[in-house]
Formats: C-alpha cells, structure tokens, sequence
C-alpha cells in the first residue's frame, strides 16, 4: 500500500466514523482537577483534620492535635455533603478516626496520670 501523498488522510475510510462533528470535551466546575483529589484544598477543615490527626500520634501532646481533629473531621465531612464538588471526605474520616482514638488513648493516659499523681501526694 502506497501513499499517494502526505496530504491524503489515512482514516477517510473509517466504518466507525459518524456524520456528526465531535465536540471536544469541555471541562465543568463540577469535574474538579486532579490535585483535588489528592490534596483538598477547597475543604480546609478535612485536610486541616488529617494533618492534626497525624500529629496527634505525638505522645503527651497529642491530645491537644486529636481534639481539633475530631472536630474539624465532622466539619469536613459536613462541607463535603453539603457541596459534592468538594473533595476530602477520606481526609475527614481519617481526621475523625484518629482524632477520636487518640482523645480516648491520651485521656486516659492523661486522666491515669493525673489520678497516680495525687496518689503519691497523698501517701496513698
């Protein structure tokens, strides 16, 4: 098979090819982009809860993290069913999770800390 010139088109003879013009597809605000997927940042309080559910794995200081975390998942996780466009409901609940495991984890080491320590100023 030969070409008879570099102008011809090879794909003139297409059987799957329609009568109508194919539109390119258009990009809509309800697509998002690809970063968004990954790092939310148009739901501040879900990737604010990861980050801070993350550092609540800190001992002694990870209650301060766990806490906010917990909160500002439920936050995310509100923002995102409240608009679907918005990303970040995996970032929530790993927020939630581990801000409510580690709220347990250190209050109870903080709350047995406490107690042990009036014990011993006690004489108990």
């Amino acid at each position: 098979m030969t070409r008879e010139s570099s102008d011809e088109n090879p794909f003139r003879d297409n059987p799957y090819a329609t009568s109508q013009t194919q539109v390119p597809y258009e990009r809509s605000a309800a697509d998002g982009d690809a970063i968004s997927g990954l790092i939310p940042y148009k739901n501040p309080p879900a990737l604010i809860a990861y980050y801070l559910g993350l550092f609540s794995l800190f001992p002694c200081l990870g209650i301060f993290f766990a806490m906010p975390a917990l909160v500002l998942g439920i936050m995310g996780l509100r923002k995102r069913a409240k608009n679907p466009e918005v990303k970040g409901s995996v970032h929530a609940w790993i927020g939630i999770v581990l801000g409510g495991l580690f709220t347990l984890i250190w209050g109870a080491a903080w709350g047995l800390f406490i107690i042990e320590s009036i014990a011993q100023s006690q004489g108990w």
